[in-house]
């Protein structure tokens, strides 16, 4: 996806020694003039707006500070020297830069209470207008203990599962060995049966889905509509432009660029036609009960073949002392050598198939 710039906002910065909030252009905390700490980390405020003073918005390209690696001292991005103790920014750490801030909100503001001493101010607010206390909720970090731990329940489940799947692998295998297991007995053929058969052809109209500029030209159309056909990253020709909930990314400066991601949809004619193919309308099938297997001869209509698809199957029944075997199989050679009275050593697995015959 191609990701589409909105434009830039200011973020926020909590002291750590007064819990002061400050704008994130600013490098020492308005409330106690402590210098904000490398590690420290932008957050936006509930509301935001897009910047429009140009030097702003100059600042929030610039991309990320510099932190002096003499003094610390925050510096903006470009900078060769420090402006506190003219120490080389060459190796200088740069802040971290790419994070995703949260989503772009705009609106109204909403009325939040101080939770120090109750009064009620605009979300958009970093301190309480009436006593002074900040506004933005305190950063903690998530517990170990607060993270779900999995239940007795949730590790029996566990058991189940893998046993059962333990109980279908053997049951598998077994299966498998079973069928795998053979046995050789001979048997004398008791009856044959065989069934040829062919099919029957025709012109006749089959409908189709395509795009438009890929029907063929002897089809007839039938109705078309428009449909999404592909999506780019960049923008084309009568593309149409999607994009998703805008985004804040910290730019490593104090402030984010707000972007969006956006596919650029094509769409185009999709149809149904129809065009006139050979298709089967009719089987021809000839049987019997002897070992001479014939091909049925059909009385074609105007406009019909005979088709490519042709069937046969043959059966032959055996006995072994108390028992009957039947094999079935698509061989017409050891269907005419198995002549009535013949006989025929069977291979015969564990659940009484025949597997093969032979003389």
């Amino acid at each position: 996806m191609a990701r589409k710039k909105v434009g830039y906002v200011e973020l926020l910065w909590t002291c750590p020694n007064c819990n002061g909030v400050n704008p994130g252009s600013v490098r020492l905390c308005g409330n106690c003039d402590a210098p904000q700490p490398e590690n420290i980390k932008f957050y936006q405020a509930s509301r935001q707006e897009l910047l429009k003073d140009k030097t702003k918005i100059a600042e929030a390209g610039a991309g990320a500070d510099i932190h002096c690696p003499y003094c610390g001292t925050r510096n903006p991005a470009g900078t060769k020297i420090c402006r506190q103790c003219g120490g080389d920014l060459q190796e200088g750490i740069k802040r971290e830069s790419g994070r995703v801030v949260g989503a772009f909100r705009t609106g109204p503001a909403i009325n939040i209470k101080c939770a120090n001493c109750g009064a009620e101010n605009p979300d958009t607010s970093t301190t309480c207008a009436q006593c002074g206390s900040s506004l933005i909720p305190m950063q903690e970090p998530q517990s170990s203990a607060l993270l779900p731990k999995s239940s007795k329940l949730d590790k029996r489940f566990v058991w189940v599962i893998g046993i059962a799947g333990a109980l279908l692998c053997a049951g598998v295998m077994l299966l498998l060995y079973l069928s795998g297991r053979t046995q050789e007995l001979t048997g004398t053929v008791q009856s044959v049966e065989w069934r040829r058969a062919i099919s029957i052809e025709a012109l006749a109209p089959v409908e189709y889905s395509a795009w438009q500029d890929e029907i063929p030209e002897n089809a007839a159309l039938e109705s078309c509509q428009e449909a999404l056909r592909f999506t780019l990253d960049e923008p084309t020709s009568g593309s149409i432009e999607v994009c998703g909930t805008p985004y804040s990314v910290d730019t490593g400066g104090g402030f984010a660029e707000v972007v969006q991601d956006c596919e650029y949809q094509v769409y185009d004619l999709f149809c149904t036609y129809s065009i006139d193919e050979w298709q089967e309308v009719d089987i021809a099938v000839l049987t019997g009960t002897d070992n001479n297997p014939r091909w049925p001869e059909p009385l074609l209509e105007a406009g019909e073949r005979i088709g490519e698809d042709v069937q046969e199957t043959y059966k032959i029944v055996l006995s072994s002392g108390e028992k009957s075997y039947v094999f079935t199989t698509d061989d017409a050679d050891i269907f005419e050598q198995a002549q009535i009275g013949s006989s025929w050593r069977i291979t015969v697995n564990t659940f009484g198939d025949v597997v093969r015959i032979e003389q």
